[in-house]
């Protein structure tokens, strides 16, 4: 399944899209919606598991889920880590011991992952720690920090040979001395991805367009999906966003679906995903909602012929809303949710792949 759409949506489907998304509830497409809709498992789906774990991702497959969605970080080796945060946070990972006695970089938790080893990563216990916002989430104690070629063997061990991974590089263009040099990450991530022989099965997504830009150049055939907020897209502010390779949305379009779409095109991306709304942890129904992710952007983008699959959609208002405008898939901290929100749509669903 690739990103790109072959044909743009029709307009009349967007404008009727458009209406439903204004009414406060959102009434579900007709039972006969059959379109393939993308349902990404976000850090693997962290309200269910800690958060980019092997179980996180175990269970994803236990459920079903098109796309495996994770984030990765490059250590001082040169690994390729799964995880979303620069700095190791303890609101993920403890300290267990340093790799060996009186290491000065002891306590790891804290550190930037750019300055750490692989082995010291590995000694931290990544799996022991619930996130504030996900307190039901179920532990794996013991867990070590994921290396990205083990979530695709994850996969091929549970033949999960049509599930696609979306990969963001967490390359952090406003504060660069934080993370790996883009080209590094770049790299690292498009040999990882070949040498586990998953490059149709893969896309690369980044709010960094110079990343995107620069994958484009070492893996033309990786899909390339640019990520956007309002905050780095920085329209009608003064000077160049930092995420923009050097470009200025007000040169890119006056409003944000038109630049969101342009900045995506010097990539030759094969979709957008913008943040759903804001604030990002509310919905549709919370006072003061604002969506980002609009008809407007799902008519701009699919008539470029991209895909739309905005983050991080948790609640089944917003979900329905966004459905109902057209959009292309949707990634989620909550993929069982979500299973039940395409089921009661009519929407295929994809199949579960438990272990053994």
């Amino acid at each position: 399944m690739r990103l790109r759409r072959p044909l743009p949506v029709p307009l009349l489907v967007v404008l009727a899209a458009a209406a439903l998304l204004a009414t406060t509830a959102a009434a579900p497409a007709p039972p006969d919606d059959d379109r393939v809709v993308d349902l990404q498992a976000h850090r693997g789906g962290s309200v269910l598991s800690v958060e980019s774990s092997l179980q996180s991702f175990g269970t994803a497959l236990d459920l079903g889920v098109h796309t495996l969605e994770l984030d990765v970080q490059i250590t001082a080796d040169g690994h390729a880590v799964v995880t979303h945060d620069r700095r190791t946070s303890d609101e993920v990972c403890t300290d267990t011991a340093p790799v060996a006695p009186g290491d000065p970089q002891f306590p790891y938790v804290g550190k930037y992952v750019k300055d750490l080893t692989l082995d010291r990563i590995r000694t931290m216990d990544c799996g022991s720690v619930r996130r504030p916002a996900y307190p039901a989430q179920t532990l794996s104690p013991g867990a070590r920090m994921l290396e990205l070629h083990e979530v695709f063997a994850l996969a091929r061990d549970r033949g999960a040979d049509d599930v696609r991974f979306n990969v963001e590089t967490k390359v952090e263009a406003a504060a660069p001395a934080e993370t790996a040099p883009r080209e590094q990450f770049v790299q690292v991530v498009a040999d990882e991805v070949r040498r586990a022989g998953v490059v149709e099965r893969t896309s690369v997504q980044s709010f960094d367009l110079a990343a995107l830009d620069r994958m484009r150049e070492v893996a033309p055939e990786l899909d390339r999906v640019l990520l956007m907020n309002e905050s780095f897209l920085e329209l009608g502010q003064p000077g160049r966003s930092p995420w923009l390779n050097g470009l200025d949305a007000d040169d890119l379009g006056a409003d944000p679906a038109t630049a969101l779409v342009a900045a995506a095109r010097t990539v030759d991306a094969s979709a957008v995903s913008p943040v759903h709304g804001t604030p990002q942890s509310a919905g549709t129904t919370a006072p003061g909602y604002t969506p980002f992710t609009t008809a407007a952007t799902v008519r701009a983008a699919h008539d470029a012929g991209l895909a739309v699959i905005p983050w991080t959609v948790n609640d089944v208002p917003t979900m329905d809303a966004l459905l109902d405008l057209g959009v292309d898939g949707i990634i989620t901290d909550a993929p069982d949710r979500a299973r039940w929100v395409f089921e009661r749509r009519g929407l295929p669903l994809p199949s579960p792949r438990p272990a053994g």
